[in-house]
C-alpha cells in the first residue's frame, strides 16, 4: 500500500508541471507585413501574460484562412480576426464569443484606391472603374474583399470577373497598396487604417495611388474567444481575459494597431456581416 502511495505521489508531482506549464495562445490575420504583425503581437503577447498569469504566445500564420483552421482546431484559443473571419470562425466552433473590438472597428471602412494612370479622383458619386484591372486583398478579407465587392455589385449592378480587365488577390493591404502604386493593379481595395497609417509613416507615394471612394461603415476587426476557455484555463478564466483586453491602455501599444481603444463587443455585432457574404456568396 505504502509502495501505491508513493507510486500515486510520484505520478501527481509529475503532472502537476503540465497542469501549471499550460500555454494560452493566440493568433492574428495576416493583414499586414510580418514584421509589423510580429511587432505587435508579441508585445500584446507579453502585456496579456502579465494581466492573465499564465504563458501567452503569439502563433504568426500565412493566411486568413490558416487562422480560421488554427482556432478551430484549438491549437490557438483567442484569435483577433476581420469581421468575416470572426464570423467563419465562430461557425466552426459553437459557443465561441466575439469579446472586444477596436473602438474604431465599431464603424470601419474600406478605401478604393487607384493608380495615377487612369485618371479617376475622388467624387461625390461611385467611381467609374469598370474595365480597369482590380485588386482585392486576401479572398477572406471584410476590408479588403466582402465589403468592397458587396458595393462594386450594388453600384455597378455585375460581379466583378465582368466588371474588370483583370481581378487578384494581393493577399493583404500593405501588398495591395504597393501594388496599386507600382501599376501592377490599376484599382485595389484596401483597409482605410492601414492606408492612413501607411500614408502617415512616409510609405505611399500620393503622386502615384490616390484614394477615389470610401465606404458606408460597418463592423469589422474583433477579439474572438474560443469556446471551453474556463474549462481549460479555470473558472472565471474569459472574463479575465476580456477585462484584460478592454483595460489595454498602453498608447504604444494601442497605436500599433492602431486604435484608440478596445471596447466590448458581441457575436450579434456582427450579424450584419455574415448577411452581407451570404448575400454575395461567400457563406452558404
Amino acid at each position: 500500500m505504502k509502495r501505491l502511495s508513493a507510486l500515486f505521489g510520484l505520478c501527481f508531482s509529475l503532472l502537476a508541471p503540465l497542469a501549471s506549464a499550460t500555454t494560452f495562445t493566440f493568433t492574428a490575420i495576416p493583414d499586414e507585413d510580418e514584421l509589423a504583425l510580429r511587432s505587435r503581437f508579441d508585445k500584446v503577447a507579453a502585456y496579456l501574460e502579465a494581466q492573465l498569469g499564465v504563458e501567452v504566445k503569439y502563433v504568426p500564420v500565412k493566411s486568413y484562412s490558416a487562422a480560421v483552421t488554427a482556432f478551430r482546431n484549438n491549437q490557438v484559443q483567442l484569435a483577433w480576426f476581420g469581421g468575416l473571419s470572426g464570423v467563419q470562425a465562430r461557425r466552426l466552433v459553437p459557443g465561441s464569443e466575439a469579446i472586444a473590438q477596436g473602438y474604431e472597428d465599431q464603424f470601419f471602412k474600406s478605401f478604393l484606391i487607384a493608380h495615377h494612370s487612369t485618371g479617376l479622383a475622388k467624387g461625390d458619386g461611385f467611381p467609374a472603374i469598370e474595365g480597369y484591372t482590380f485588386t482585392f486583398g486576401s479572398k477572406d478579407s471584410t476590408s479588403g474583399r466582402l465589403m468592397p465587392q458587396f458595393y462594386v455589385e450594388q453600384h455597378l449592378g455585375k460581379k466583378p470577373e465582368e466588371l474588370f480587365k483583370r481581378v487578384g488577390f494581393s493577399g493583404d493591404h500593405s501588398r495591395t497598396i504597393a501594388q496599386v502604386e507600382a501599376g501592377v493593379y490599376q484599382v485595389g481595395a484596401v483597409n482605410y487604417k492601414v492606408w492612413e497609417s501607411a500614408v502617415a509613416q512616409g510609405k505611399v507615394d500620393t503622386s502615384k495611388v490616390a484614394v477615389i471612394w470610401e465606404s458606408p461603415e460597418y463592423p469589422d476587426y474583433q477579439w474572438t474567444a474560443r469556446a471551453g476557455l474556463d474549462a481549460s484555463f479555470g473558472a472565471g478564466f474569459k472574463d479575465k481575459l476580456t477585462k484584460a483586453l478592454l483595460e489595454m491602455k498602453d498608447p504604444d501599444l494601442l497605436a500599433s494597431f492602431p486604435r484608440q481603444s478596445f471596447v466590448p463587443a458581441s457575436n450579434q455585432d456582427y450579424v450584419p456581416v455574415e448577411t452581407v457574404a451570404k448575400a454575395i456568396g461567400l457563406l452558404d
